[in-house]
């Protein structure tokens, strides 16, 4: 399955000590890839590469802050002058914050988008202009199945996955012409540490297997297969494309 193939490349995944980066930065090293793991807690990073590398994974770490445009920019810029290429950038780093919208905390907003959103750009634009001078590159943003849908009290997470959403269609406006494929993965409902309030809420779980034409929550490994086809010569005419991996949710009422 050589389309598949991600040996020689190098993949940058932002948030990937736990949860969705993880997985998918794990899933990535089996294609083949090469990888950097991103997140601010250096010492939880090291921990997630030395577990990749038990697995037989090549890691290195570059742990900077995805919300100061400067650290991103600082951070890409010299990892590709003193080591290599990135080839691939899965723009997994987020946050959620529950609260009813008329009491929402604007400082928390402010942060959530910053971290959501800011964080795309910041990172994108810093890799974007070395994949713009080499002709080639794979951006993937995570965003949301609350890029199409809304539920109570996560009004601004909404909004940030729809901006997610559309800032992929721009980045791919903007740079399929340099070569660079920008596409994202909109994740339903997964069983996650950033979940873990949901996951454990009886209530909820029922009402998200009634919801879910799959019937269950999703596995974290289940998002692997989108990122390596989004990240691989099988996507080479893919292009400022959502792809929704969530058991069905949004195709049904």
């Amino acid at each position: 399955m050589q389309l598949f193939d991600l040996t020689g490349r190098t993949a940058l995944v932002t948030g990937s000590s736990m949860g969705i980066g993880l997985a998918l930065a794990r899933g990535l090293a089996q294609a083949g890839a090469r990888l950097v793991l991103n997140a601010r807690n250096a010492d939880r990073l090291e921990e997630a590469a030395e577990k990749l590398r038990a697995e037989g994974a090549e890691v290195a770490t570059l742990p900077f802050d995805v919300t100061d445009a400067a650290a991103a920019r600082d951070a890409i810029d010299r990892y590709e002058a003193d080591t290599g290429p990135i080839h691939i950038l899965v723009n997994n780093a987020g946050m959620q914050h529950r609260t009813p919208l008329e009491d929402f905390p604007p400082e928390d907003f402010d942060r959530l988008m910053r971290t959501n959103v800011n964080s795309v750009f910041y990172v994108g634009q810093a890799a974007a202009r070395h994949m713009i001078a080499r002709q080639s590159g794979r951006i993937i943003n995570i965003a949301s199945v609350q890029s199409l849908l809304a539920r109570p009290g996560i009004a601004p997470y909404t909004a940030s996955k729809g901006a997610v959403t559309n800032l992929t269609k721009g980045m791919a406006t903007d740079w399929a012409k340099h070569g660079l494929n920008c596409n994202a993965i909109a994740p339903g409902y997964f069983d996650t540490p950033l979940n873990a309030a949901l996951v454990a809420d009886p209530d909820f779980t029922t009402w998200l297997e009634n919801r879910t034409p799959a019937g269950r929550w999703g596995e974290v490994e289940e998002l692997v297969g989108a990122c390596i086809f989004l990240a691989s010569d099988a996507a080479s005419f893919v292009n400022g494309h959502t792809l929704f991996v969530d058991g069905g949710i949004t195709a049904s009422l």
